[in-house]
């Protein structure tokens, strides 16, 4: 239900030729995903400029003001993208297939697609899509800052995640630790509700989950936790006219992809057995 607009499959082509197309949720579904991610990444990274970059109000804030503004980032986007379920996070979507879910999308809100091959890459390419597009106007919100800051490491800092200690082995670790209690919780909380997918949650609890996991595990990678998040904003850091920006150091750009992606993938599979009989 989107307005008074026919849907475009059953306007042009379910009608004529007798068969139903899911093109229409499947692209209602993108979209949610892809602007719920960019308003993520958009606060998200934005609230690492506003402390990291020099002579901006928020200059020095501290880590702390970093998690608070992250969690308030995945709150917004949670609200935003209320229609696909508000996953927003590559290692959600693979955490919910792993425990077996069998439709992507919010039923309340008359969108939903089986989980298939194309749900999946449609999910997760919306996702880093909007990655991209949040960091790309973090770079226009803070332009001259960007421009004024001598250290390529500060501005990399503020799109994608690195190490306080480079391992990379314990790195990765770090972040599927991280992330397994992101889509653990999250798949918990799922169980507390009467629809699926994160919108039936409510955004705050979420935001508050983040918040908790930055100020707890945050310390050592900067807790991607996220690989969408983090790859994003790093292709974007690339391929902008950056001033002085230097390397995107793709040498470390996987650990917060896999380390994610494998957190995502134990959690869904643990909760099966485990949340059962935790109630």
């Amino acid at each position: 239900m989107v307005g008074s607009v026919p849907p475009l499959g059953e306007a042009l082509w379910a009608k004529r030729k007798g068969w139903k197309v899911n093109v229409d949720d499947l692209g209602v579904l993108f979209l949610s995903e892809m602007v719920g991610t960019a308003m993520l990444v958009l606060l998200g990274c934005g609230v690492v400029a506003n402390v990291a970059l020099a002579k901006t109000k928020g200059f020095g804030g501290g880590f702390l003001m970093v998690n608070v503004g992250w969690g308030l980032a995945v709150f917004a986007g949670v609200i935003v993208a209320y229609a696909s379920g508000a996953q927003i996070n590559p290692a959600v979507t693979l955490g919910l297939v792993a425990n077996g879910a069998t439709e992507f999308g919010n039923p309340a809100f008359g969108t939903t697609v089986p989980v298939d091959a194309l749900s999946v890459l449609a999910f997760i390419g919306a996702q880093l899509l909007g990655g991209i597009i949040g960091a790309v106007f973090v770079w226009l919100a803070y332009k001259q800052h960007f421009d004024d800051a001598p250290e390529p490491a500060t501005k990399l800092g503020v799109f994608s995640t690195g190490p306080a200690i480079r391992s990379y082995g314990w790195n990765v670790i770090t972040e599927v630790i991280g992330t397994f209690v992101l889509v653990f919780v999250v798949i918990g909380f799922g169980r507390q509700g009467d629809a699926s997918g994160l919108a039936a949650l409510g955004a705050l609890p979420v935001g508050l989950l983040v918040i908790g996991i930055g100020a707890s595990l945050g310390g050592p990678t900067g807790y991607a936790i996220n690989p969408a998040r983090d790859l994003g904003p790093r292709i974007a850091h690339a391929i902008l006219p950056i001033r002085g920006k230097g390397s995107s150091d793709w040498a470390y750009s996987w650990v917060p992809v896999v380390g994610p992606i494998i957190g995502g993938l134990l959690a869904g599979w643990a909760a099966i057995p485990l949340l059962p009989l935790l109630g």
